[in-house]
């Protein structure tokens, strides 16, 4: 009997120190995960506000266009059904495919937009599509910094033992930011 209780007091004092030596590593991992998410947080505001941008910037493009072609409704609608979408609260993955398809029925516009000369030589069409072209430079750069810190981050948090903290704490793989075709 007194044998079992050596036995585990041995084995109470291992694991214990074990966890004494472990805990300062663990806390380091969690300390660069959570750094790491942060940036990443950090680069998707960045990128949100300039897309939030873009939103502001169509129901003025939208109304330049419907000058000069009133008819072109279902790009109208398609327009601002998908800024109404990107507008609302959703989960990061959906919000980058709401946006993604935003700027592919923006280039439907301006596509569109080719077929009317007298639209294209509007000064607040050109004005317009200058802000737009610059907003989409800025996301273009956002989206490659924000990758950058995502591929960081899921790289760093995929590592082995990360992996193992990284589970324990929440710390799940983020989407990257595709840029739409």
């Amino acid at each position: 009997m007194a044998g079992g209780k050596k036995g585990c007091l041995v084995i109470f004092i291992i694991v214990g120190v074990s966890i004494l030596l472990l805990c300062p590593s663990v806390q380091k991992t969690r300390g660069r995960l959570n750094a790491l998410h942060e940036e990443v947080t950090a680069t998707w505001s960045h990128i949100d506000e300039t897309f939030q941008r873009r939103v502001d910037l169509i129901p003025n493009l939208v109304e330049t266009v419907k000058l000069y072609a009133p008819h072109e409704e279902e790009v109208f609608g398609t327009l601002t059904r998908l800024q109404l979408k990107v507008a609302t609260r959703m989960p990061l993955p959906a919000k980058i495919a709401a946006n993604n398809d935003l700027t592919a029925a923006l280039n439907q516009l301006l596509m569109m937009a080719e077929r009317y000369p007298d639209l294209k030589a509007d000064p607040t069409f050109i004005l317009l599509q200058g802000k737009l072209a610059d907003t989409e430079n800025r996301i273009a750069e956002g989206r490659m910094r924000y990758n950058e810190a995502v591929r960081e981050y899921n790289s760093y948090s995929q590592k082995f033992p990360t992996v193992f903290v990284a589970a324990v704490f929440g710390f799940n793989k983020i989407p990257i930011l595709d840029a739409p075709e």
